[in-house]
This record gives structure tokens, C-alpha cells and sequence, in this order.
């Protein structure tokens, strides 16, 4: 899974897509989320970490990462393999 390159993140949690004008505020476990995405972490990692740093459980992280990466795909966020072409 990856975010589309021309996303924009700031420290804020606001997030532009610049292909659509489209803009969106993410809380501080999203904007955690988000970034470890782009960087190229995999679940377990990500899982880890966000286990790590705040006070979910892991039934909550996994319900709340499927959410949260639904729409990811829903906004069109994430890159398709066609975009990777």
C-alpha cells in the first residue's frame, strides 16, 4: 500500500490532494498513520509502533487501520498499480 507521491501532509495532520483540490484534517493517530504509510512501513510495523505510542488496543488498532485505509482507497489516495506504471 502506498500514498499517491503527490499527497501532501503537514505536522498539522492537514492533508491536500492536489489533483482534486480535495483537503482533509487527520488526528494525531491518522497523521501517525499516514506518515508511517508513505514511508513504506508494513502493517506490522505500523501496528507496532502505533501500539507502542498510544493506548489502543490491538482489536481496536486492527478495526480502526481497515477503516481508516478504506478511505484512503475511497478518497483515491492510495497509488494503484497502474499508477505505479
Amino acid at each position: 500500500m502506498k500514498i499517491k507521491k503527490d499527497i501532501a501532509i503537514s505536522d498539522s495532520g492537514f492533508l491536500l490532494n492536489p489533483a482534486t483540490g480535495e483537503s482533509f484534517s487527520l488526528n494525531p493517530l491518522g497523521t501517525t498513520i499516514l506518515n508511517l504509510i508513505k514511508e513504506g512501513k508494513s502493517y506490522g510495523e505500523i501496528e507496532k509502533i502505533v501500539l507502542e505510542e498510544y493506548d489502543v488496543s490491538r482489536s481496536t488498532f486492527d478495526k480502526d487501520f481497515q477503516d481508516f485505509t478504506g478511505l484512503l482507497k475511497q478518497y483515491r489516495l492510495l497509488e494503484t498499480e497502474k499508477d505505479s506504471e
